[in-house]
């Protein structure tokens, strides 16, 4: 189930269904942060000139910390992803 919140729209899945799992639950906070950086980035497309480099820059960072939390949950540990987990622990 936390494999789910780094699979885009997929971490309202556990973030509705496994709140209380603390392990889930922090996986599914900060998946929920990466899902909705990415559609913000979808906004910077329609900024003249910069839009497209900035929108592709967001979903390379947005994969590449997608990764990395997979690979978390794989090894079934709770890494913090830089910058993530700060706006996470807000949720």
């Amino acid at each position: 189930m936390a494999a789910l919140s780094y699979l885009g729209v997929l971490c309202l899945v556990p973030l509705l269904l496994n709140r209380e799992d603390a392990y889930v639950a922090f996986h599914a906070r900060q998946g929920t942060v990466l899902w909705i950086w990415t559609v913000l980035s979808f906004f910077a497309l329609y900024l003249p000139v910069v839009g497209v480099y900035l929108a592709s820059t967001s979903t390379f960072l947005v994969l590449a910390a997608s990764g990395y939390g997979l690979l978390s949950v794989l090894f079934h540990q709770c890494w913090k992803i830089p910058g993530i987990f700060a706006l996470a622990t807000k949720l």
